[in-house]
């Protein structure tokens, strides 16, 4: 059985919360949710819209919590219970956070933008994995709660936090930016994602620029040189404090510059240029929008103290995450299929990039690119015009057959020639029927949607044709 170390003892979390503890305790972890709570792990009862945590504190003992952060008295629960009693549970979880922020002496990296922060994330998570002890935010752990209860999972003796910041409307990365202060922050871009909160895309530059009010004095922050957006980004960081601008992307004046990138149907060869040193590395998972965030994790990696040239060698070992890229090998009865799995979230931006992916592949034999749309969601009035977009880089990555689900897409579906035309359903059980029965041997097939349009349903559907799918990172 492996045993964890202690990450938080009941007299550490009273000193970080001012709460009241009852009994001597030890937590090996933290927890709001008693689905993934493991053993030895500090409960957190958080209010929530749908759940109260409280009505869940009981089960977390049994599931073996180490102990229960709880405002109120609940079930069974009395004196004797390993707890801490405390006015806000949100607010104590915010407060373990800043504790824990403050007793790392090691380098935290920030990262937002409107499309890939979760893959540069994780970009980070691999190519520092082997440079010291690394505490990452599982998954998209990015809000008001996923924030704070990723750095008070992060133990006192990490060498470098990467964390995830996460918003869709004004405010919301200011307090999570000072509560994480970071060493260095990047932003990936800025697009018309979540726009529908917004009333304009500068809008949104402006919400990300938030995160440049919680870096540390003498920190860095790294800025896409190629978005329209850079000089705006720029002078919010100096309207902040922030010194030590440094910029990344394909424009000549860059700081981390590409140089030449061979983009490939399952891989990149990229060559990049950081502070006047040339660095030479394969990304092992296709697309331009992997290879320019590979060149921001490296400034990142250079600027907190890392071995650029041993982090640029992980590389070759990175895939995408299930639902932004994965890949699965479906056997049919004549042949293979391979799905993509993009179901996890869709913007006008990633949805071009994911197409750009698969026009880059070459079906073997007789197989076609086929591309099954969801809705993007959050567009605001412009969600008609953004999907009616799609045509153009549908026809420029020569797909040849598309599938359209929800309401939105209707719109798409109304411009697709005839011969693009595989199907249009609102219920995304249906289309996967229709898809099921066209899909054919040698055959490529993209799904994406946003999240609510729940296209998941049927990547799972095409799974199912096939107990023996092989499901991989690599494309």
């Amino acid at each position: 059985m492996t045993m964890h170390p202690v990450l938080w003892s009941s007299d550490d979390a009273v000193l970080a919360t001012g709460g009241e503890a009852r009994g001597n305790w030890q937590a090996t972890g933290v927890s709001i949710n008693t689905r993934t709570l493991e053993s030895g792990d500090l409960f957190f009862a958080l209010p929530g819209p749908n759940f109260d945590g409280h009505d869940f504190a009981n089960e977390a003992l049994k599931r073996d919590a180490s102990a229960i952060v709880i405002s109120h008295e609940v079930g069974d629960c009395g004196t004797d219970t390993p707890s801490l009693i405390v006015n806000d549970t949100l607010g104590a979880l915010e407060d373990l956070a800043r504790a824990s922020r403050d007793r790392m002496s090691g380098k935290i990296i920030a990262v937002t933008g409107s499309v890939g922060k979760t893959s540069t994330k994780e970009m980070l998570r691999l190519v520092l994995s082997d440079q010291g002890v690394i505490s990452a935010s599982q998954g998209n752990l990015n809000n008001h709660w996923g924030l704070p209860l990723s750095l008070s999972r992060m133990p006192a003796d990490t060498d470098f936090g990467l964390f995830e910041l996460g918003m869709n409307s004004p405010d919301e990365i200011r307090p999570l930016s000072k509560m994480a202060r970071p060493h260095v922050a990047i932003i990936t871009a800025v697009e018309s994602v979540h726009i529908e909160f917004f009333n304009s895309v500068e809008e949104i530059a402006d919400a990300k620029a938030e995160i440049f009010e919680g870096v540390v004095e003498g920190g860095h922050v790294v800025i896409n040189r190629d978005s329209p957006y850079f000089d705006r980004l720029s002078a919010a960081a100096d309207q902040c404090g922030v010194t030590n601008v440094h910029s990344f992307g394909n424009h000549e004046k860059a700081w981390a510059r590409l140089v030449t990138v061979a983009l490939e149907d399952r891989y990149s060869t990229v060559v990049a240029s950081i502070d006047d040193e040339t660095y030479r590395y394969r990304i092992g998972a296709p697309g331009a929008h992997l290879v320019k965030n590979s060149i921001a994790v490296l400034a990142a990696v250079h600027l907190a103290g890392g071995d650029v040239v041993a982090a640029a060698e992980r590389f070759t070992e990175y895939s995408p995450l299930k639902g932004r890229g994965n890949s699965a090998t479906i056997k049919l009865e004549t042949g293979d299929a391979v799905v993509i799995n993009e179901s996890y979230n869709a913007s006008p931006a990633s949805m071009r990039a994911a197409l750009a992916v698969l026009g880059r592949m070459h079906p073997s034999g007789e197989g076609r690119r086929i591309a099954v749309i969801g809705d993007m969601l959050e567009l605001g009035p412009q969600t008609s015009e953004e999907h009616i977009a799609l045509l153009e880089p549908l026809q420029s990555s020569d797909v040849n057959l598309v599938f359209t689900c929800g309401q939105h897409t209707q719109d798409l579906w109304d411009v697709l020639p005839e011969p693009m035309r595989g199907g249009h359903s609102i219920s995304p059980d249906k289309l996967a029927m229709v898809l099921a029965t066209a899909i054919q041997p040698d055959d490529i097939i993209v799904v994406k949607g946003s999240l609510g349009s729940k296209v998941s349903i049927i990547v799972d559907a095409l799974l199912a044709l096939n107990t023996n799918s092989q499901t991989t990172g690599e494309i």
